[in-house]
């Protein structure tokens, strides 16, 4: 029941022009606001506060707009059939050559980016221009969810695989596919530890791992929302881990590189990342 409601609001959303989508996210956005838990909603202050640098009136509206995003983001994903038939309109990629230079090589590429902006329209957006795009997914706990949002992962164009497939990614990376991998949230006892806006933080080493592994680049991307309500994907010059004798000490190295580079994109954009994640666990 719950998956053909969720079908036919995306039939709605995807007759409704661009303006009327981002009122209605907006709608969303507000209206979900009012119940996220007043502790979680502290905690990104706080977050905010220690990691920019920001007075606590600041931070409250950094940490607002961060979460009201996300009923934009789920109109657009739903309108992913309409998205489609036009993506240059709705998204712009630059940097195609630092991709392309990637899978010249011929070992696949690990493409690493952030719970910033909409990463599944930054998936898909990639897939429709060609690339052998797989998208690395949490399983979603609302099985019609999780069924719907991986049709149209698959849709545009993405093949999607879940965060324990590793096997499965390895072996994709082999046939050239294009990994991307979210690589800002908690990792637990399997991250590193590392500094994260200035405070230690567990970090994913799956990237890093990876790419050393099948000796494939590295690519972090981007994707950030202008103005007028469309989308810019940036792709950065790819690079690859160095090889030692110490392999945990390359990987640490190459990830604390990646890290610094959210965090630069971060600061630049804000309201975009996700800040009700807590990022910062006691380990």
């Amino acid at each position: 029941m719950t998956y053909l409601l969720i079908k036919a609001f995306s039939k709605i959303a995807c007759r409704l022009p661009l303006s009327a989508q981002r009122m209605i996210g907006k709608f969303i956005g507000n209206a979900t606001w009012l119940i996220v838990p007043e502790k979680r909603k502290l905690m990104a202050i706080e977050n905010i506060v220690l990691a920019l640098g920001v007075d606590g009136q600041t931070a409250m509206q950094i940490a607002r707009l961060s979460w009201t995003r996300f009923g934009k983001m789920l109109i657009e994903v739903m309108a992913f059939p309409k998205i489609k038939k036009d993506i240059n309109y709705y998204v712009t990629v630059k940097g195609k050559e630092h991709m392309d230079k990637a899978l010249e090589f011929g070992n696949g590429v690990v493409l690493a980016t952030a719970h910033s902006g909409n990463w599944e329209l930054l998936g898909g957006a990639l897939a429709l221009h060609g690339y052998p795009l797989v998208a690395v997914a949490q399983k979603q706990t609302n099985g019609d969810m999780d069924r719907l949002i991986n049709e149209y992962r698959a849709l545009v164009g993405m093949h999607v695989t879940y965060k324990n497939g590793v096997r499965e990614m390895i072996k994709l990376l082999g046939q050239g596919s294009v990994i991307g991998l979210l690589m800002d949230q908690d990792a637990g006892h399997d991250g590193v530890e590392l500094e994260f806006f200035g405070r230690k933080a567990s970090c994913p080493q799956g990237p890093a791992f990876l790419a050393r592994m099948k000796n494939a680049p590295l690519l972090p991307t981007f994707i950030t929302e202008n103005e007028d309500g469309t989308h810019t994907v940036m792709i950065q010059e790819p690079f690859f881990v160095e090889k030692t004798e110490d392999k945990q000490e390359d990987i640490k190295k190459t990830t604390e590189k990646l890290t610094r580079m959210i965090e630069d994109h971060i600061k630049k954009h804000p309201i975009e990342w996700f800040w009700m994640h807590n990022r910062w666990k006691q380990r």
